[in-house]
């Protein structure tokens, strides 16, 4: 008999012979505050030893009762394949007693909270109670079945190993731009080559997370946050519709001299006075540290926005630096290549050697929140044009420039632009006549922008070719630049030296060096060059960033994504990533 005819025969036997409880198909998305089925002994001890049809079965229906997500349906192929060319011979427990890989991966499941999943996920409470009942069973004592014991560490550590690799949530659910590239699926072998034999099972895991410094920065900074929101008081600050000046009184001094000693912004040797209300001295140097991890003025003055910031708990850090590991994951890292990664909460872009190492970082302004927002994406950058024309697009031509051409016929003549038909041929570069309004209001007619200075783009646009049309360029609104909230484009994202930049995207063009970038910048013409070493661009979303210092960051939720993510982990069983 075929050997898949065989198990299915004795899968089928097994069901109807020793199941106890319903087998049906767990659903995609169980209640996450479904009670947890004690882990039990389902069939025979003498079942264990030479078990295959069991464990087939038992993969067969793709329902563990005793796991906190107890459908696996998804991973049953994993699974399959795991067991299989062993015969089905158990992986993780030698005579009765768990391997010692096993207990390695019960302490990763244990603490996956430090890596910013959920242990509960993993049954992370639950294995002590199964070591102990597992241990019963060495002894010759009623107690948990080694068969469901194997099974529950495979499939907890498969969706451990997916998680930590790709995250819990597919990126194109919330994001329909962001490509995360070819994935392969192969738990079953990871598993087998990786772990059941391995000689440091978390070494093991940590290889399989993502290799960026951002990444391993957050994991740091979000152990020293647990931590901080354990011993943080609580205590609320005072609100005060007036800003708190240097030298005023301020009932929340001694809250906020805690506050600032625990996060680090006010030293250890910087001597304030205890019991003081007085807002002064090296409270006002340790709130100007606060204002500038937090992306506000660094003032020093305790405003609303300040004081609002001061106030969220620390249990919301950690809640931020668990939605930027998952976000981390999503990065595609294969093949491995230059990154540029711009954050738009934080407003800032970062240019990373396919080694990890930061080459480059700036400023930068993005996409209007609730208006034109950016779109998370990520796209491969081919081209950059030197001098470029900015084709005004339909919807800011119709909202934004036929409106001020109406009040003003010389603005498009004294900004630049030019009034084109349908083939690209120029109408107008001067004042606009009521025959050329009327194309304009219509929609027959466009505006274009000539190269130069002047021009909204201005000297160098980057193109990543993506569904959204978004692309890096630089600005003649320099002044935007310098505020500390920078969302005023309309979706496209302006850098603060797009001299710097291209440099570094064109340093595998060698005839492309600084000399010729500031020429071409200062030339006439318009002047597109092909990248022969292409950056893969990543617009990325996060609201808590983690320094090789140290110090972690923290940003508003520019465009409410972080609430969208946390609904989608929110919503039940982690996206079941059998893709590796």
């Amino acid at each position: 008999m075929p050997p898949r005819r065989w198990v299915r025969v004795c899968t089928l036997l097994f069901l109807f012979a020793t199941n106890p409880v319903d087998r049906r198909e767990c659903p995609a998305h169980d209640s996450r505050d479904a009670a947890p089925v004690p882990f039990l002994g389902a069939i025979p001890r003498q079942q264990a030893v030479g078990g295959a049809p069991a464990l087939a079965a038992l993969i067969e229906a793709g329902y563990l009762s005793e796991l906190r997500w107890p459908g696996f349906g998804e991973l049953r192929p994993q699974l399959t394949g795991f067991y299989e060319p062993t015969g089905y011979a158990l992986a993780w427990t030698r005579d009765g007693r768990p391997t010692d890989q096993a207990l390695e991966a019960v302490e990763a499941f244990r603490s996956a909270d430090a890596k910013g999943l959920n242990a509960e996920d993993y049954d992370g409470p639950r294995w002590a109670d199964r070591l102990g009942r597992l241990g019963q069973s060495s002894r010759g004592q009623p107690g948990a079945d080694p068969i469901r014991f194997d099974l529950a560490v495979s499939v907890s550590l498969m969706r451990l190993v997916s998680d930590l690799h790709q995250g819990r949530v597919s990126p194109r659910y919330l994001h329909p731009g962001f490509d995360v590239g070819p994935v392969q699926s192969d738990l079953a072998q990871v598993l087998r080559n990786r772990f059941v034999d391995a000689q440091d099972v978390r070494a093991a895991i940590e290889a399989i997370e993502p290799p960026f410094a951002g990444y391993k920065f957050a994991k740091q900074a979000l152990v020293r946050y647990i931590r901080l929101a354990r011993e943080d008081d609580g205590d609320r600050l005072p609100v005060r519709k007036a800003p708190v000046e240097r030298g005023g009184r301020y009932s929340g001094v001694p809250r906020l001299i805690r506050l600032l000693r625990l996060l680090g912004d006010l030293a250890a040797g910087d001597k304030v006075p205890a019991r003081s209300t007085i807002y002064d001295g090296h409270l006002i140097d340790a709130v100007k540290r606060f204002q500038r991890r937090h992306g506000l003025d660094a003032d020093g003055r305790l405003g609303q926005a300040t004081l609002e910031q001061l106030s969220t708990p620390l249990s919301r850090r950690v809640e931020q630096l668990q939605l930027s590991l998952e976000r981390w994951r999503w990065i595609p890292r294969e093949p491995a290549r230059p990154i540029i990664l711009v954050n738009l909460p934080e407003f800032r872009l970062r240019a990373w050697e396919d080694d990890g190492r930061v080459a480059l970082t700036m400023k930068v302004v993005v996409g209007k929140a609730y208006q034109n927002e950016t779109p998370i994406v990520t796209a491969e950058m081919k081209q950059l044009i030197f001098r470029p024309a900015w084709s005004v697009p339909a919807y800011i031509q119709a909202s934004e420039l036929v409106p001020k051409v109406r009040k003003d016929r010389d603005y498009l003549a004294r900004n630049g632009y030019q009034v084109i038909d349908r083939s690209g041929k120029v109408v107008t570069s001067g004042a606009v006549g009521d025959e050329t309004l009327k194309g304009l209001r219509s929609g027959g007619l466009a505006i274009r922008q000539t190269p130069g200075a002047h021009n909204s783009l201005g000297l160098i646009k980057f193109v990543f070719p993506n569904r959204f049309d978004v692309y890096l360029h630089g600005t003649p609104a320099r002044d935007l630049l310098s505020r500390s909230r920078r969302d005023f484009s309309h979706g496209c994202i302006r850098v603060a030296d797009p001299a710097a930049l291209a440099a570094w995207v064109l340093r595998g063009n060698p005839e492309w060096n600084s000399e010729r970038i500031r020429s071409a910048m200062r030339g006439r013409r318009t002047i597109p060059v092909a990248v022969n070493a292409p950056a893969f661009v990543v617009v990325f979303y996060a609201t808590a960033v983690a320094l090789e210092t140290g110090e972690a960051q923290f940003f508003p939720d520019l465009y409410g994504l972080d609430v969208a993510l946390q609904r989608a982990l929110a919503s039940g069983q982690p996206y079941p990533g059998t893709q590796f």
